[in-house]
């Protein structure tokens, strides 16, 4: 199987090393300083479960170069999902599909748009890592976790290839009974845990233990919910209070990744996260207070961090609602 992974970092670099370590044929494109890294020096892994270094790595900044490939691996931030689609669409060989990794529920509809839904499959991971530098990922914690499907949820002999494929190269895959409801569930936790932690820029620990931020996570958890069932989402009764649980059982330095781009000024999943709900939420009649809040009061941060990128400090990246 030919696998291109778009984005070398903590997201498609873990997964995307150890698929070549397993004897998978894959390539990444890459740009800028990851670029760079990876053709002089390779990658590096550093894991609990084991380190890797890959010395020679298949790379480009031109798509073009890399296909035809049976399966795009995207593991890139939400809001460079659309850019993805565009570049990687002639890449893919007849057949193949694109898996999307981000944090949130719009990637396959963006995918989609530019590839067909047909060429896209439902996708959700679970890992801690981040870049030390980059070529060079640190694996922290978590067992590194894929699950994927058809859109429909029909079986499939490309998403049984693929999960054996994972399975192969030590990640643990799965093919659930609805991968819309196992990508919503992931989004419960993820956007609840990025806006609240954004918002008053403290750990999980202190989220958690303060009474009053404990229940905006439950608030913003339910407010999720209630979006996902009225689109039709079959989230099970009791899933906020697991994913309490879940939460209780994070180390309490833990942040999350939205969290950490806010504060470092970067651009981050605000649009994906807490804007989606609201977005969504509008959509089918189901009011997000908590998230409308949240949204709101980072959006000019969002805003000051896209203008600085591209270098345009009076034009808003996303225009306020």
């Amino acid at each position: 199987m030919r696998i291109l992974v778009v984005g070398a970092g903590a997201v498609g670099g873990y997964f995307g090393g150890r698929l070549a370590e397993a004897g998978e044929e894959v390539a990444f494109l890459a740009r800028g300083r990851t670029l760079e890294a990876l053709r002089r020096d390779g990658l590096f892994l550093t894991s609990p479960l084991g380190d890797l270094h890959l010395p020679e790595v298949e790379a480009s900044d031109n798509v073009s170069r890399l296909g035809p490939v049976d399966v795009v691996l995207v593991g890139v931030k939400a809001w460079q999902v659309p850019d993805v689609a565009r570049q990687v669409a002639p890449a893919l060989a007849p057949g193949g599909c694109a898996l999307p990794l981000q944090n949130g529920v719009d990637a396959p509809a963006q995918l989609a748009a530019e590839l067909g839904a047909d060429r896209v499959l439902g996708g959700m991971c679970k890992i801690i890592s981040q870049v030390k530098e980059p070529g060079r990922i640190e694996h922290l914690g978590a067992e590194p976790t894929i699950a994927l499907g058809e859109l429909d949820d029909r079986p499939s002999e490309r998403t049984e290839r693929l999960r054996d494929a994972l399975k192969a190269a030590g990640i643990e895959a799965e093919i659930p009974a609805s991968i819309q409801a196992t990508m919503w569930e992931k989004f419960l936790f993820i956007c609840a845990v990025s806006g609240l932690g954004a918002a008053t820029r403290v750990p999980l620990g202190e989220l958690r233990t303060t009474a009053e931020t404990r229940r905006l996570l439950e608030r913003s958890m339910l407010e999720i919910h209630a979006v996902a069932r009225a689109r039709g989402i079959p989230l099970a009764d009791d899933l906020v209070a697991r994913t309490m649980a879940f939460i209780d059982s994070l180390p309490e330095s833990a942040t999350a990744s939205m969290q950490r781009d806010i504060m470092d000024g970067r651009p981050s999943e605000l649009e994906a996260q807490n804007g989606a709900v609201v977005r969504l939420g509008r959509e089918t009649g189901v009011e997000t207070p908590v998230h409308e809040f949240l949204y709101h009061v980072l959006l000019p941060l969002e805003n000051r961090a896209r203008s600085a990128r591209r270098g345009l400090e009076r034009e808003p990246a996303v225009a306020p609602r």
